[in-house]
């Protein structure tokens, strides 16, 4: 993923950049199960 590679670019290390893509990811599906139960 080019995003991916961007990050990398920047000095991130690799399992630090998956681990926050993780992270942003399981917010955001929290979130849309959230709005899912308020609707």
């Amino acid at each position: 993923a080019p995003i991916h590679h961007h990050f990398e670019l920047r000095g991130w290390h690799e399992s630090e950049v998956i681990i926050r893509f993780w992270i942003v990811s399981i917010l955001l599906a929290m979130a849309g199960l959230g709005l899912l139960k308020v609707l």
